[in-house]
């Protein structure tokens, strides 16, 4: 099976969304499937207003469709609302082709941080469009239950979870780590803006080291803020993988992520986590004992330095990418019958 997937979110950004469609590309050749993606590196881009590191494609019609007929697909999907995702659903729709979405980014909360606009225009009209974008789709992808319910709630239809895996062989504990810091080290990755609410962890009076791993709009003005906190900026791959199992708590502030990959780094890493109990690490961590999740962030970083390290690490073995690619391979097929179907019946492509 060949799927093609449109998705706004690419290299070089750095994202759970980038992640996610790419561990899963590399698992889905090993259970006999090929994904092409409809990326913007294939096209002009202009940087996405107030957050410049986002390029935002100049998606012609032409130029999508002419993708699309070179590809020849037996599924599609649409990963993002940005300009490809939205240049792909009209072309769907035009030439009457199943196609499933994923629900990866909470827009509505986002802009509630960005702009100073009532809420009306940053929730209720927000979630409208996204109802709107995703509706045509055979069906609407999810990260955690959670976020499955309240997406049914909101008039989303069809609703599939989607799990998310961790990379257990790049993220795993490492005898000796060590990164020369007063100790315990208060560790958090990720995108350093607005909407990860890292304030709150900054604030902290925590003993020890404060690391912030990563990069984005808010790095330099919460470096200045916060001089006791230190900021490496972003690190990929063994970089990355070293400085989490040095790490003694990882640290999650937001209250906004539909998932957090991070999470699940650091768990496999052997870290345990300190959250509030938002849906994201609710849902990653529930009851299990290898993290602290209360609205006293202090306190839920203490406590969690008397968590188990072999219990983070046994924890996340249980989540791998081979099972996610399975599960996401599964409903794309499900929708990939009907364009099947379509093609045997001897009905043209163009509409």
């Amino acid at each position: 099976m060949k799927i093609l997937v449109a998705t706004d979110a690419w290299h070089p950004q750095v994202n759970g969304v980038v992640r996610t469609l790419g561990q899963v590309a590399r698992e889905a050749q090993a259970l006999g499937a090929e994904i092409e993606f409809l990326s913007p590196d294939a096209f002009h881009t202009l940087p996405m207003p107030s957050y410049p590191e986002i390029r935002l494609a100049l998606a012609m019609p032409g130029a999508v469709e002419r993708r699309l007929e070179r590809a020849c697909p037996d599924a599609i999907h649409i990963a993002t609302e940005g300009p490809l995702g939205h240049a792909m659903r009209r072309l769907c729709i035009k030439r009457g082709l199943p196609f499933t979405t994923s629900f990866h980014t909470r827009f509505p909360d986002y802009l509630a941080e960005r702009l100073p606009m009532p809420a009306r225009w940053t929730t209720e009209l927000t979630w409208g469009w996204l109802r709107r974008f995703h509706m045509p789709g055979a069906a609407v992808l999810a990260a955690t239950p959670t976020l499955a319910r309240e997406l049914a709630a909101r008039g989303f239809h069809d609703v599939k979870l989607w799990p998310r895996g961790v990379d257990a062989n790049v993220f795993r504990p490492r005898a000796g780590a060590c990164l020369n810091l007063p100790r315990p080290i208060f560790l958090t990755v990720g995108r350093v803006a607005v909407e990860k609410n890292l304030e709150a962890f900054l604030e902290l009076d925590l003993p020890g080291t404060k690391l912030v791993v990563g990069d984005g709009p808010a790095r330099a003005a919460l470096a200045k803020a916060y001089p006791d906190a230190l900021f490496l900026g972003a690190r990929h791959g063994e970089a990355l993988a070293e400085i989490y199992a040095a790490a003694d708590v990882f640290v999650f502030p937001s209250r906004t992520d539909t998932y957090g990959l991070v999470l699940l780094e650091a768990l496999a890493s052997g870290v345990p986590v300190a959250a509030f109990p938002a849906p994201a690490p609710r849902d990653v961590i529930g009851e299990a004992p290898v993290g602290a999740l209360d609205e006293d962030l202090r306190r839920a970083c203490l406590n969690a330095l008397q968590c188990s390290r072999d219990d983070c690490r046994e924890f996340a073995l249980r989540l791998t990418w081979t099972e996610s690619a399975r599960i996401f391979l599964t409903h794309v097929a499900e929708a990939a019958r009907g364009l099947r179907q379509k093609v045997e019946a001897g009905a043209p492509l163009a509409a």
